[in-house]
């Protein structure tokens, strides 16, 4: 197409209309910005135009081509983040004007336009080359980072905040920041392509169900911090939990849990799991008798436990279990939602399997629902096959804030950790709380199995108070820091009492078969000043 009736002055070339305004590219030109309009054309202005018939000496005498040594990269990285459904190809990015316009001979213009021609096929080029080295086949359908963050990365704290990103998510982006995204399918160029994805010589996640690039990188930044082969997150803890449950019990199988844990994970073991044939023992946390007497009687597929537990706090020891366990063939499961990954690594401990409510901690904003799993490739490969049956899959939005939140997972725990800890021992000592439960404290059943398995003791407190059900319920109204409601390990401090938020549905008697007395108090602290939080809760104490 010609394009002599033009007048070119030192400008911007644009593809886009008008009306789409992309965000600047870098002036190298050091002339101000507004002496670089914008042309007023819905035509496209294409680098091979510029040199193709047509173009008159006139017309190019006045338009110099000076790239930056980068060119190639902004020029790529411009198309696809500012316009990604506008071919590179398509695009001269800019013109810098080195301010000698008039007098340039209309051979240098010619071959300056011909570098620009050779410029863009190079970026395009480049392109495929970069996205041949990220995922095969020139795809960008399915990521896979380098996991080799450890080699640099010493520490949690550097680990929540790079890992799975800073060397690559395979993902077409120059962002600091993981992007989202949002699709329910991903397509095929031609049908050998979906031929050799099915016979697996090419890799792709075919469906939303299946996977998502964002997914992945939260996955990815949790397995670094477990030191897992792999992890797979789910749209809830529940949903983890039950489908990991389903994957790794056969039918007519058994299994072995504790006496304390969270009332919706009991529900699905006593009345679900008999459905299917499966038979269960319950044990105390700390009964490893029990649990021996229980693999030595029966052919135990799992032992599945959380460490801490809900609500009492209770620490299993997890390498004398697993290692137990595992004598018999059995294989462990520790939810570790109470523990974070930062105070407690079961799988280095020796469990199989470490699953989270990644909800609570992780997330740690009070804003996102997700569950994790992490382990081998093996048991994990398991239960996500399983997994893409059922459902449950997590939004992408929901993995970019599980991204987010994890970023600030290690200054969030350290200042939870530190606050119920020092919390604790204040109201240990006050006459108006009978009892404390808290694995930091000396007083604890399991404090020295939380020495010896954890860094650090966790944000959440329960304790009970000095009166009944209507005693402790003026106490948690008077309270005007923390929030009432279930949930827990997010920034802001959240209180309730179990009697009601989860036990309300049984009568007393049947809540003291679980432990659950009516003056029971569980409370989340979140990352607010110490001194705040515990003036609170003296004032509020002070009203009963």
């Amino acid at each position: 197409m010609a394009v002599s009736s033009c007048s070119f002055t030192p400008r911007v070339f644009s593809a886009y209309p008008p009306s789409f305004d992309c965000r600047p590219d870098p002036d190298f030109s050091g002339a101000p910005i507004g002496d670089k309009p914008r042309v007023a054309s819905t035509r496209r202005v294409t680098a091979s135009s510029l040199y193709a018939g047509g173009v008159s000496s006139r017309g190019l005498s006045s338009l110099i081509f000076r790239f930056p040594p980068n060119f190639v990269r902004q020029l790529s990285i411009k198309a696809r983040r500012n316009c990604s459904n506008i071919g590179v190809a398509q695009i001269v990015a800019a013109s810098w004007s080195n301010g000698q316009a008039s007098d340039t001979p209309p051979s240098t213009a010619a071959a300056s336009a011909q570098a620009a021609a050779a410029a863009v096929t190079a970026t395009v080029n480049d392109d495929v080359a970069a996205v041949e080295g990220c995922t095969d086949n020139r795809s960008v359908q399915i990521g896979g980072s380098d996991n080799s963050t450890a080699a640099f990365l010493s520490s949690d704290g550097s680990i929540t905040v790079h890992a799975g990103e800073r060397l690559g998510r395979c993902i077409v982006t120059d962002a600091i920041t993981t992007p989202v995204v949002n699709t329910s399918a991903y397509f095929f160029k031609k049908t050998q392509e979906l031929i050799d994805f099915k016979e697996k010589r090419r890799k792709s996640f075919e469906y939303g169900r299946y996977g998502n690039p964002t997914t992945v990188v939260a996955e990815e930044k949790i397995s670094a911090l477990e030191g897992a082969e792999s992890t797979l997150i789910m749209a809830s803890g529940m949903c983890a939990s039950t489908v990991m449950l389903m994957a790794l019990v056969p039918a007519g199988g058994h299994m072995v849990t504790t006496t304390d844990c969270y009332r919706k994970t009991r529900i699905f073991i006593e009345n679900f799991l008999p459905k299917m044939g499966i038979s269960v023992t319950v044990i105390d946390p700390a009964d490893v008798d029990g649990l021996e007497t229980a693999l030595n009687k029966n052919k135990v597929s799992l032992f599945f436990t959380e460490s801490p537990t809900n609500p009492f706090l209770r620490c299993v020891d997890i390498e004398k279990v697993s290692n137990l366990c595992h004598s018999k063939g059995a294989l462990v499961c520790i939810d570790g939602t109470f523990a974070t990954p930062l105070n407690q690594k079961a799988l280095a401990l020796g469990a199989d399997l470490v699953l989270h409510s990644a909800t609570k901690f992780i997330g740690g904003h009070n804003d996102v629902l997700a569950g994790c799993i992490s382990g081998s490739e093996k048991l994990v490969t398991e239960i996500r096959t399983l997994h893409h049956v059922l459902g449950g899959t997590l939004n992408p939005n929901a993995a970019y804030l599980i991204i987010r939140g994890m970023k600030t997972l290690h200054l969030r725990v350290q200042q939870q950790n530190l606050t119920a800890l020092r919390m604790a021992e204040v109201l240990e000592a006050l006459p108006r709380v009978r009892r404390v439960y808290y694995p930091g404290l000396p007083s604890h059943p399991e404090h020295e199995i939380a020495k010896k398995q954890m860094t650090g003791f966790g944000g959440v407190v329960s304790f009970e108070v000095d009166g009944d059900l209507m005693t402790t319920i003026k106490f948690v109204d008077a309270l005007k820091i923390p929030y009432i409601a279930p949930s827990f390990g997010g920034c802001e401090s959240i209180v309730d009492q179990p009697a009601i938020m989860s036990y309300w549905d049984l009568s007393q008697a049947e809540r003291r078969k679980y432990g659950i007395e009516d003056n029971l108090v569980r409370f989340s602290f979140g990352v607010e000043d110490f001194e705040d939080l515990k003036a609170d809760i003296l004032q509020a104490l002070g009203t009963i």
